[in-house]
């Protein structure tokens, strides 16, 4: 033994448990951290009597030790312990509670069940996708201990500036998954590695991943109504087990354990390759659901700390799935951003998507916090500083908050009245020119202070028919979801353009490929962040299901051989972002102000009908044209070209006089949808000279984009 290791008081034992060598541990950091020659055990628990470390052989279904925490050993509400000699990489370990049981005050300890530490930074248990779990294993969730040994070499975040993203919304399951991917290990982190040039041709700079956090896929399992054999399950993921650790599921080396660097590995190749990465977190409840739902971890731990309750002891279900997690609560907000920090600085993420956010601005007793705890600290905490921060601006329970979601200068929001006046403009809908105006410039009318960057603007995600089903569907088809088609949103403000479902009419193929060119179009045109969901730039189809959380199959996998079969829209979608990228009047900070500040002669953003400089903002009215002044561009920081966008939604083609761009430029064709490829869009550069300067005809249901140079 050194010299220096004699001089270390803290790797001597001063307790011992059978052949187990303990000392007092360090209540901080909570959860299983390595140490000279031992692991810390750390957790809390404000009501538990006493606390029994349990210890496993990985794989092994009865403890190899079980070791109480001697009271001496207890800081306050937390228990920690060293123990010497483990072998961290065949351990795995959870935890006894002992404590009183009585669901009306809101304890519900069970000194019987063994409980997953909510720290625990790998889990074993459900190592590969869909293999079932052994149902008798009283511990099916395991804790198990990393050691942190990553070469990230010299990456770090991106910070891309927020206003230069396009988002890709994917699932990383389905990404790949499908047969025609041609990948590997299809299904998995390290098969979304080798569709990274996919992404770069496609131009997105951001990918939103649908939760890797450690989730059951067989929570709620059933078998399908359609198909024999076939299991529905928990394929979104929105039901989180641990939040600390990477879904063993997802990698293909999780039936090793290497779930953490395969992930990191794609986390470092993404951003070697100018992608950021954006988790979906869900903070607003967990997998244990109400009272008659598992208890997996927090309900055994500490139910009256971790879970919003009545005053009878029930679980009040603001997220729709049973219970939902107190945020606000000192303990449970320090475990969000202690995950959350965890994230950013060891897995470099960029930034956190935030499902059903309303959630975390409720008090313990589900009422709206005037100024949320737990979102302030979000916004100002120094290691998420860079770190993005977006929020489904709404819950389950009722509060909608798209435009007055508590912010501090950091937070943006999925815009869901974005998406709903877009598609009520689509598919010919009056009264909404103004409305538009607004969406089309980063919507000031709900983020007058906030810049258009508060505003992720969507017209599809995850959650609601793909851009194909939008165009092709008028309700909802979830039949195969067993739930008799009464799941998922009516409110879909779709039009199947004359024919539900597919068709071989090719009339009607031309509109919907058309209707899908004209919603892209109008997305990358838009100030504030657009989101694209994954396969709307090749037509990918649910079917008609709205709702697809249960669908491990063909309705959620991603088909490549889309790619073939629709590469017109794939051309015109690469096209449309590499527009975007090469124009910074499209990505601006801050919110027009319908004036000319720099002297252009021209104000920001100008608003034409049919007829120049004359909008029509009647009720009855399906066009409108803007133009914006290059010389405007990032607050005039920036020069850049003149923009023109015609969009016309009537039925007939309309002709529109464009304005006169400065002297000594020429309006070039960059996008007209209503023409055939290859001369519906142009690489950007390449652009045609009009040979009218005066005006375009711009087709029914159809947007025309134009170029001043």
């Amino acid at each position: 033994m050194s010299i220096d290791a004699l001089q270390r008081v803290d790797i001597h034992p001063t307790h011992t448990h059978g052949d187990f060598q303990l000392r007092p541990g360090r209540p901080i950091p909570f959860g299983a951290t390595l140490v000279p020659g031992g692991v810390n055990f750390s957790v809390y628990s404000s009501h538990a009597t006493a606390c029994t470390l349990v210890l496993f052989e990985k794989g092994q279904s009865e403890p190899m030790a079980e070791i109480p925490f001697p009271d001496a050993f207890r800081i306050g509400n937390v228990f920690a312990m060293v123990v010497f000699g483990l072998d961290s990489e065949t351990t795995e370990y959870g935890y006894r509670m002992e404590g009183p049981f009585d669901p009306v005050v809101g304890h519900r300890f069970d000194a019987e069940a063994i409980l997953l530490d909510p720290y625990a930074k790998a889990i074993g248990g459900r190592d590969v996708w869909g293999t079932p779990p052994n149902w008798n294993d009283r511990y099916r969730h395991r804790a198990r201990i990393i050691y942190d040994d990553f070469d990230w070499e010299s990456d770090h975040p991106l910070e891309i500036p927020i206003e230069d993203l396009v988002i890709y919304e994917m699932h990383v399951r389905g990404f790949t998954r499908h047969a025609s991917s041609g990948v590997k290990q299809p299904g998995t982190f390290a098969a979304m590695r080798e569709k990274i040039p996919y992404l770069k041709e496609l131009g997105v700079n951001c990918v939103e991943l649908l939760p890797i956090y450690e989730f059951d896929e067989f929570e709620h399992s059933r078998p399908h109504p359609e198909r024999e054999g076939e299991m529905l399950m928990n394929y979104w993921g929105y039901s989180t087990v641990g939040f600390f650790a990477p879904k063993a599921g997802y990698a293909a080396t999780g039936k090793y354990g290497m779930q953490v660097d395969e992930l990191k590995a794609l986390i470092k190749e993404l951003h070697q390759n100018g992608i950021e990465i954006i988790l979906d977190v869900v903070f607003n409840h967990t997998a244990e659901g109400n009272e008659h739902g598992p208890t997996i971890s927090f309900r055994g731990l500490d139910n009256k700390t971790y879970y919003m309750l009545t005053p009878e002891g029930y679980y009040f279900n603001f997220s729709g799935t049973g219970n939902t997690l107190n945020c606000n609560n000192p303990v449970v907000r320090n475990m969000v951003l202690d995950c959350l920090r965890y994230w950013a600085s060891e897995y470099h993420i960029d930034g956190f998507r935030f499902d059903l956010a309303a959630i975390l601005g409720r008090d313990p007793w589900g009422a709206p916090l005037a100024n949320p705890p737990l979102l302030e600290t979000l916004a100002f905490d120094p290691i998420l500083a860079k770190c993005k921060l977006i929020a489904e601006a709404w819950d389950a329970g009722g509060l909608y908050q798209v435009g007055s979601f508590p912010a501090y200068g950091r937070w943006a929001e999925w815009n869901g009245k974005y998406r709903d006046d877009i598609r009520r403009f689509l598919k010919g809908d009056t009264g909404l020119a103004g409305s538009m105006a607004q969406r089309l410039q980063g919507s000031p009318d709900l983020y007058a202070w906030r810049g258009p960057t508060a505003s992720i603007n969507f017209i599809t995600c995850h959650d609601g028919f793909t851009l194909a089903d939008l165009v092709s569907y008028n309700g909802k088809h979830n039949a195969a979801n067993g739930e008799n088609n009464n799941d998922g949103a009516n409110d879909n403000e779709s039009w199947n353009c004359g024919w539900e479902g597919p068709t071989d009419d090719p009339w009607i193929n031309g509109l919907r490929t058309r209707q899908m060119k004209n919603a892209l179009a109008m997305l990358l045109v838009s100030q504030g962040v657009p989101m694209l969901l994954m396969g709307d730039e090749v037509a990918r189809t649910q079917r008609g299901n709205n709702n697809t959380y249960c669908q491990d199959n063909e309705l959620n996998w991603l088909d490549w051989s889309l790619m073939e079969q629709n590469t017109e829209l794939l051309r015109f979608v690469q096209h449309c972002i590499a527009f975007r990228h090469a124009h910074p009047v499209l990505r601006n900070r801050d919110h027009y102000r319908n004036i000319d500040y720099v002297g252009s002669g021209y104000a920001d953003i100008t608003w034409h009908g049919t007829q120049a400089w004359n909008a029509d903002w009647s009720d009855g009215n399906r066009t409108l044209a803007f133009m914006l002044c290059g010389r405007h561009a990032k607050g005039g920081t920036v020069v850049d070209n003149y923009i023109y966008v015609a969009i016309n939604m009537h039925w007939d083609a309309l002709p529109f006089e464009m304005p006169m761009p400065p002297l000594g430029t020429q309006w070039h064709l960059f996008a007209n949808t209503s023409m055939p490829t290859p001369e519906d869009s142009y690489a950007p550069g390449s652009e045609p000279v009009l040979s009218d300067q005066r005006q375009c005809l711009v087709g029914g249901r159809s947007v025309v984009i134009l170029v001043g140079k």
